[in-house]
């Protein structure tokens, strides 16, 4: 049973322009219930209305990532505990009905009784950067995808002149071709079809301008914002912003590894019946986050000896691929929760390209050598990637060339 703190509590069902607020007492009983306009005036007065009624507590608010995220940070600012409102169950709505003040209410009561516990993400350091830069990337490459194809299908139906000479060639060399295009007057199919390529390719190279431009930002700002994500095996600079956006500027909201897997829909589901017991995967969560662990289980599966030797043993055991691959996720998920939330820091890898020098070695044999391509050793020389199993090979392979 819930421990109720003496005094009162608030809840908040947002919207676009205006804001419902709702107070109860410790014993869940209404106080007042007013609206305010959605702007830093309305945060101010909702503040300041709700602390009128008495000690606050703890506020719950709808929409923290949405509508809600202005309030929810100045309710923080304040020195608030505010805590993050799931919208009332279908049962519910369906018995007591739908309103702004039912939901305010209904909140409120979350916010009291325990049901809502969620510390909402602070939106105010490098990852709330990754994430508004990541919308402008994903809508970019997009986009890009959208004229590739557009592209091609206007190449697929061209006159049969033009469409032997584009259709040969790759997605970047038409692209290059058709933004020189000069083409005559539009009454002409075929030259209508030039223009129209041009248009299209002179796009395609715009946002690839700009997506080039963005990749290169997250880049540098996942390095910054946590090191030892990236440094992880398989993380590289997409992956890592899809992390660290999904556990926010404040990761040690979450309160387990547990808790992580389940918010990126990688905690295992009983499926059991009879004499069956079993798991599946769970279909919920973060699905970004989902798809992010699954990148980094398929590429170490890949890559990585000691990720394939687990898959073989447990596929010997009688785990189907989905089931490996589950269990997989889960347990980067238990990683990538330790890097997130108590992050080591990295050791200092400038020392190898000077050791390297002086031993007269080259990239290509170190890569060679450790199985790997010349620009993995770079970055790692250069500190931009440092995997700790490569760099720990590498050093190992150094000292041994030295003595």
């Amino acid at each position: 049973m819930a421990e109720y703190e003496p005094g009162i509590y608030g809840g908040v069902d947002t919207h676009l322009e205006t804001h419902v607020a709702a107070v109860v007492d410790s014993t869940g009983r209404i106080v007042a219930v007013e609206s305010f306009r959605a702007d830093g005036t309305g945060y101010r007065s909702l503040a300041v209305w709700m602390a009128g009624h008495g000690e606050l507590v703890r506020v719950g608010i709808e929409g923290t990532g949405a509508y809600g995220a202005g309030l929810a940070r100045h309710l923080a600012g304040l020195g608030v505990e505010v805590v993050e409102v799931n919208r009332p169950n279908r049962q519910t709505r369906r018995r007591h009905g739908k309103s702004d003040t039912i939901d305010a209410e209904a909140a409120a009561r979350a916010a009291l009784n325990g049901e809502a516990t969620a510390t909402p993400k602070s939106h105010d350091g490098l990852v709330e950067s990754i994430r508004v830069l990541r919308v402008a990337f994903c809508s970019t490459r997009s986009t890009r995808t959208r004229l590739s194809n557009q592209l091609r299908d206007l190449i697929l139906t061209a006159p049969e002149q033009l469409r032997r000479a584009l259709e040969p060639l790759s997605t970047v060399d038409r692209v290059v071709r058709c933004a020189r295009f000069l083409p005559g007057p539009s009454t002409d199919p075929t030259e209508a079809a030039k223009a129209a390529m041009k248009i299209l390719a002179r796009q395609h190279q715009a946002m690839t301008i700009d997506l080039d431009r963005l990749r290169g930002q997250l880049d540098d700002l996942t390095l910054a914002a946590n090191p030892a994500l990236r440094a992880a095996n398989a993380i590289g600079p997409d992956v890592a912003s899809i992390l660290l956006v999904a556990a926010g500027d404040n990761p040690e909201r979450l309160t387990s590894d547990a808790a992580f897997a389940a918010l990126c829909g990688a905690s295992p589901v009983q499926a059991s019946s009879g004499k069956t017991t079993r798991h599946r995967l769970n279909s919920g969560g973060n699905r970004q986050a989902n798809h992010a662990l699954w990148r980094i289980a398929m590429v170490r599966l890949t890559h990585d000896p000691a990720t394939q030797a687990y898959a073989a043993r447990r596929r010997a055991e009688g785990k189907t691929p989905r089931e490996i691959i589950r269990c997989l996720k889960r347990a980067i998920a238990r990683e990538v929760y330790g890097l997130l939330t108590n992050p080591q820091p990295l050791t200092d890898t400038t020392d190898l390209r000077p050791a390297r020098h002086a031993a007269g070695i080259t990239l290509t044999t170190v890569a060679t050598e450790l199985g790997t391509h010349p620009s993995r050793i770079s970055e790692l020389e250069r500190g931009t990637r440092r995997p700790r199993e490569l760099e720990h090979r590498y050093r190992t392979w150094l000292d041994q060339q030295a003595s």
